[in-house]
């Protein structure tokens, strides 16, 4: 009886090590699969309420916050442009649309927008976009709504202020007033890394660049330049973004941001490898 029961104890042992190898396996296949289960996407957080887009959208989105530190302009304008790109083409950088309306905003080489190239260009679009709603004499105490419909003249100004409140989210997130709100997850890929400095000065001016190293004007713009990078990292091939102690990861794009010893503590640099 003691032979047979050991027989049973090496049996059920074995079993055990299958199935623990099993469970090991399945586990390394999950955290392999996990990346393409989850998709591509990206999250902006700011007063507790989160707003998603995919990374094409973030992208332009980042852009558009970019273009407004550049020409000196407030949170405030950058939701108002958010609003309007939203309603216009949901911020997708569009080669059609009425008549002959295109790109981010929607704009209309036959109404003096530029031509229909400059305006399939994102940085040209948010320009003109922004430095039409500056002539609009008390735009920052208008309803948002109100603001874009000076600028755009649509049929129906008052769709716009179906997005006004993900506007705000988004503006308060790409702007930097609330650091570390935008984390962008996607599966991975070997594709070489590109340079970012040239459309990092052309988005935002005002920072200097020195091979990795971004050097921003302050707090708030390096946060801007951090969720830019963070939302441009698939399109630039960047693996990571590090600023004030925190880093982002595009291997662990869904944790978002964590601490790091590696990061840069000074509020003004960005590192994006």
């Amino acid at each position: 009886m003691p032979h047979a029961r050991s027989n049973w104890i090496k049996i059920l042992s074995v079993f055990g090590v299958i199935i623990l190898l099993f469970a090991i396996g399945g586990y390394v296949a999950y955290q392999k699969l996990l990346p393409s289960i989850r998709g591509s996407h990206c999250e902006m957080t700011a007063s507790g309420v989160t707003t998603q887009l995919d990374l094409e959208q973030s992208a332009n989105a980042a852009t558009i916050a970019g273009v407004a530190f550049h020409e000196g302009l407030s949170e405030r304008a950058v939701a108002i442009a958010y609003a309007t790109a939203l309603q216009e083409s949901k911020l997708y950088n569009l080669s059609y649309g009425d008549r002959d309306s295109v790109g981010l905003f929607q704009q209309r080489p036959s109404q003096g927008w530029g031509s229909r190239k400059k305006l399939q260009d994102p940085v040209y679009a948010s320009k003109r976009f922004f430095r039409s709603l500056s002539k609009v004499r008390d735009y920052l105490d208008m309803p948002i709504a109100e603001a874009a419909q000076k600028v755009q003249r649509s049929a129906d100004g008052s769709a716009y202020a179906a997005h006004a409140e993900d506007a705000k989210v988004m503006a308060a997130a790409f702007t930097g007033r609330v650091p570390h709100a935008v984390r962008c997850w996607y599966p991975q890929t070997d594709e070489p890394r590109k340079s970012t400095a040239y459309e990092l000065k052309r988005t935002f001016g005002s920072v200097h660049i020195d091979g990795s190293r971004v050097t921003a004007s302050g707090p708030r713009t390096a946060w801007a330049v951090s969720a830019w990078a963070v939302a441009h990292a698939h399109a630039f091939g960047l693996k990571s973004v590090a600023h004030d102690g925190k880093i982002w990861t595009a291997a662990d794009g869904y944790s978002g941001w964590i601490a790091s010893d590696e990061a840069p503590t000074s509020r003004k640099y960005v590192d994006i490898a």
